[in-house]
């Protein structure tokens, strides 16, 4: 066997290798992990969260009662959510986002939105 040959087969073998793992491996993600705020006795929690651009934030609601999820500068309101009942946004834009119950004005929460980077960067 010529020594071409025999590195063709080596790159054949290296490539089919690289295949398989790729095949096998799991592919990571390139947006945020999406978030859950928790609605329980009159709080949001947790009450301030940081997220990167591109994360889903999800407001449950675990009280008895109604809530809503409303933003101070109207980019997001949910509609009354009863108990179980949730309420999700994606933040596109770096900032805070204050906001609160319009039920209960006395419940704030606030959502500091970071630039994504390197791997944390949506497509």
């Amino acid at each position: 066997m010529t020594k071409l040959a025999t590195n063709i087969r080596i790159a054949i073998a290296l490539v089919t290798v690289v295949l398989a793992m790729a095949a096998i491996a799991p592919v990571a993600s390139a947006q945020s992990v999406d978030l859950q705020v928790q609605i329980d006795q009159f709080i949001f929690a947790p009450q301030r969260i940081t997220v990167k651009t591109g994360t889903t934030v999800t407001w449950l609601n675990d009280d008895d009662i109604p809530h809503t999820v409303v933003s101070n500068n109207k980019l997001f309101k949910s509609k009354t959510l009863d108990t179980k009942d949730s309420f999700s946004f994606t933040f596109m834009t770096p900032g805070t986002y204050d906001y609160f119950c319009s039920l209960h004005p006395h419940m704030t929460g606030a959502v500091v939105v970071e630039a994504a980077t390197g791997n944390n960067a949506a497509p």
